[in-house]
């Protein structure tokens, strides 16, 4: 199982590690003061989470490996983040539709996951779980302000969600590195997730005045194959720069 688990593990700190990422690129350039503020705080509770994911992962592997360098030297293919998360922030619409269709399975996922039989994910689970409940209230708020405010607002806000909804089929999907974990009691099935996740998902929109897509052909690879959208190198190549750069380095 430790192969398992080790894939697991990476598939779960990876993605938050480069949502964080991408997340951290408003820094400064954010529409307001207060979102400046506040979209990298989302960023460093994601950092954290990644931190505690990484080293059991570094953990269970047993190469001496820790989270710095599961994160920093490892190539684009040997990432498992979902692809969801890679894609580029466009506009503040876009950004805030992507981390609320990612904060409403995050909530789910964790939530069960804090019933693992596996002690230290339980615990993971449980401490990201209370970051994850206000991440998914201020995404949610915003994609209403967003979606039931201007026409212009709303007309970005439906595109956003047009755009990222092919990414949305890779949160639920389930493969044989889940079918054995899920039967040991370790993790939950990706699939059990949807109808709570369909759920808040409709709620939102509804509120917002958007329109939910048809689920038609979605992408896939990330998370089971490594095999991700081209965004994911260039974000990689100045995530690990100066790691890279200066190895070993330390302040």
């Amino acid at each position: 199982m430790s192969g398992a688990l080790f894939d697991y593990l990476l598939r779960m700190g990876d993605t938050t590690l480069i949502l964080s990422h991408r997340l951290s690129e408003w820094c400064g350039h954010a529409p307001t003061i207060e979102e400046d503020l506040a979209l990298p705080n989302v960023a460093l509770d994601l950092i954290g989470q990644t931190r505690l994911w990484l080293d059991l992962a570094g953990e269970v592997e047993g190469r001496g490996r820790d989270a710095d360098a599961l994160a920093y030297l490892r190539t684009e293919r040997q990432f498992r983040n979902l692809l969801l998360v890679e894609q580029p922030n466009g506009d503040f619409a876009l950004t805030l539709v992507r981390q609320f269709l990612f904060d409403a399975w995050h909530l789910e996922l964790l939530g069960a996951l804090t019933g693992s039989r596996h002690e230290r994910i339980a615990e993971i689970a449980a401490k990201g779980l209370v970051e994850a409940r206000y991440h998914l209230a201020r995404s949610g708020e915003w994609v209403v302000r967003l979606g039931d405010g201007t026409e212009e607002s709303q007309r970005r806000t439906q595109t956003a969600i047009d755009a990222l909804w092919r990414y949305t089929g890779e949160l639920f999907e389930g493969d044989a590195v889940e079918d054995e974990l899920a039967a040991a009691g370790t993790v939950a099935r990706a699939g059990e997730l949807k109808p709570a996740w369909d759920k808040r998902i409709a709620e939102v929109f509804a509120d917002a005045t958007l329109s939910r897509p048809a689920d038609g052909w979605m992408a896939r690879g990330g998370k089971t194959n490594g095999v991700h959208t081209e965004h994911l190198g260039y974000l990689l190549a100045e995530m690990q720069s100066l790691p890279r750069a200066y190895p070993g380095a330390r302040w």
